[in-house]
């Protein structure tokens, strides 16, 4: 399980330290996406496939199925840690999370999620980001 909240800094050339109480349970491959909110999802192999098994049981009749799962799968890339304890993230994730150089690294349960560190900033200072309304929504799902 993924938790807390790390900041740093991604290098020239593309390269992010993972927090050390991260990396074993990443795994040697994990998988880096696009993810909701303008940020990265990073996935161990078996929350990837998990996840993936899930977006495979979407109709591929449905429009805004087939735009979900491309909005992950085309943005996805195999990524591994260098002996330094970094990945590099791809051009393309980098652009779509507007991240050049300070980042939040989230853990988020079965995943990790990196912020731009202003997007993570602003997320945590949005108007309508109410725990409460938040937590009444979750409690129509039974959580």
């Amino acid at each position: 399980m993924f938790i807390g909240e790390y900041q740093h800094n991604i290098d020239a050339k593309g390269r992010l330290i993972i927090p050390s109480k991260f990396r074993d349970a990443l795994g040697e491959i994990f998988i880096v996406t696009k993810g909701l909110d303008k940020c990265l999802f990073v996935f161990p192999m078996d929350e990837w496939h998990k996840f993936e098994e899930k977006l495979k049981t979407l109709p591929i009749s449905s429009k805004d199925a087939r735009a979900f799962s491309r909005f992950f799968f085309a943005g996805a890339s195999e990524c591994e840690l260098d002996k330094q304890g970094r990945i590099m993230i791809p051009g393309n994730l980098r652009d779509y999370a507007g991240i050049e150089k300070e980042t939040f690294i989230i853990g988020v349960s079965g995943r990790l999620e990196i912020w731009n560190k202003s997007n993570w900033n602003e997320y945590n200072e949005e108007d309508d980001l109410s725990y409460d309304a938040i937590a009444d929504k979750m409690a129509m799902l039974g959580i």
